[in-house]
């Protein structure tokens, strides 16, 4: 089944699998069922602008991830630069909270997209539901990159067109062209005038902005591709400008037209914002509709999950700071002994859902929440010290195919941007167990790899001392 021999990734992957692969690892249940918490939290004007500086970051670190997945472009990419220019324990810790963040989104996503089906299907049970998804998702990973990225291409194809419909929609019942239904006035100006700028204090946005980031996750899948994208130096540049003003674009524009269209009062309390705008709009069946988006969203989400996981765990093996196993390859060239061990934490975090939702399932949500931003600020900084190194070594900046401008004052704003939102977390009751969890757990990260490292030299010096002369 495996070649025994150097094994490589197959270059399958397009600027347009990159570019949708990124948007479906970011428009997900954050953007559909989690923004009118934000908006209930920060007002209308806070929560555009929490936006508008999460957008930002995004541009900042994808800056940062463009110029070393050009100048590197491999499997795993951020994983490998902060191992080669931070140093091996943070690169070894990054792998595994990267991992982490995805296995744990895999088994909630598959209850998620069960519990979905139960309002076309409730006789059915829902964990019947969650078990096909799963199989329909790792079989779309584990036989060809090309079919994942095309499945990857095609989900994400529908929460787009969806999006820029909603738009649409919003802003024609904005400006009045479409009538809200019972005559219904849109409370444009009661919660962008009557609530004021920033109606829970100015601070709230700071304590949003984790959420708000971790929103914007999924953007770095683009650096986890480049391993197996054809002609890097070009699609990788491509799909990065693509993407970011998609997404400024997608969600900007979607959360003005939540903060115009939905009574603040009601933002935070409803299942998804998105139907009680389509209903004061009059979208028939909206319901149904956006139950059939979150469901595409979900699957994306889980679809980009197992395999932004499993890359993980083959960069780890490839490193040699895990069992060789999971950097075994198929004929394909698909790692799939890491897939299946991927799904295998996707369905203990599954379980630890329903077994311990009080105490094991909240820690591992806790560190995964925060990961994501831990692993942007290793981006940021493997890019400031790259570049470093690359000049001290006696290169020029104009030997980079690509480059992140303004540097190092680019990897320095992103880096603190992100910093600050860790911080952030620290005044909100609600999110400050992320820093009670994730740290410890990154301590044990970094403690675990020195251990095994130690063990490894001294084995090898046994070895050694009892070889025969």
């Amino acid at each position: 089944m495996e070649n025994e021999s150097k094994q490589e990734f197959q270059r399958k992957m397009q600027a347009r699998h990159l570019v949708m692969l990124s948007l479906g690892g970011v428009i997900g249940t954050g953007l559909f069922l989690s923004s009118g918490y934000t908006i209930q939290q920060a007002g209308p004007i806070g929560t555009i602008l929490s936006y508008l500086i999460g957008a930002l970051v995004v541009y900042l670190v994808m800056l940062c991830l463009g110029e070393l997945s050009v100048h590197m472009p491999e499997t795993g990419a951020f994983h490998s630069y902060a191992t080669k220019y931070i140093g091996p324990g943070t690169g070894y810790t990054v792998a595994w909270l990267y991992w982490l963040t995805w296995t744990v989104a895999l088994g909630s996503e598959f209850t998620a997209a069960g519990l979905l089906m139960q309002r076309w299907f409730p006789s059915i049970n829902v964990w019947i539901w969650s078990v096909l998804f799963a199989i329909v998702i790792f079989v779309l990973n584990a036989l060809t990159v090309k079919l994942f990225a095309e499945s990857e291409f095609w989900f994400a194809s529908i929460k787009v067109i969806a999006i820029v419909i909603f738009i649409i929609l919003g802003v024609a019942a904005m400006v009045g062209f479409i009538p809200m239904t019972n005559s219904q006035p849109a409370p444009f100006f009661t919660n962008f005038v009557s609530e004021g700028l920033f109606p829970n204090g100015a601070f709230v946005i700071i304590m949003t902005m984790l959420a708000v980031n971790f929103a914007f996750s999924g953007t770095e899948l683009i650096g986890i591709a480049a391993g197996e994208t054809s002609d890097p130096e070009k699609t990788i540049p491509k799909a990065i400008r693509t993407t970011l003003w998609r997404l400024v674009i997608f969600f900007v524009g979607t959360i003005v037209v939540l903060s115009a269209l939905l009574p603040i009062s009601d933002a935070g309390v409803l299942e998804s914002p998105f139907v009680a705008v389509l209903e004061r709009i009059g979208v028939p069946y909206a319901a149904d509709i956006m139950n059939f988006v979150i469901l595409t969203a979900i699957l994306s989400a889980a679809n980009s999950g197992l395999y932004a996981s499993s890359r993980m765990l083959w960069s780890l093996a490839d490193k040699k700071t895990i069992s060789p196993i999971f950097a075994r390859l198929t004929k394909r060239g698909v790692p799939i002994y890491a897939i299946i061990f991927s799904m295998l934490g996707g369905g203990l975090a599954l379980l630890s859902s329903i077994i311990a939702p009080d105490t094991v399932y909240i820690v591992l949500v806790s560190i995964s929440g925060l990961a994501v931003v831990a692993v942007w600020m290793s981006i940021s900084a493997s890019q400031f010290l790259f570049r470093k190194q690359f000049i001290k070594e006696g290169n020029s900046e104009k030997d980079l195919v690509y480059r992140a401008p303004l540097y190092p004052l680019v990897p320095i704003v992103s880096f603190i941007l992100c910093l600050a939102s860790c911080i952030g977390i620290a005044f909100d009751p609600t999110q400050r167990i992320a820093l009670y969890c994730c740290i410890p757990f990154i301590l044990f990260c970094y403690g675990s790899y020195y251990i095994t490292q130690i063990l490894k030299k001294r084995r090898v010096e046994y070895v050694e001392q009892n070889q025969p002369n």
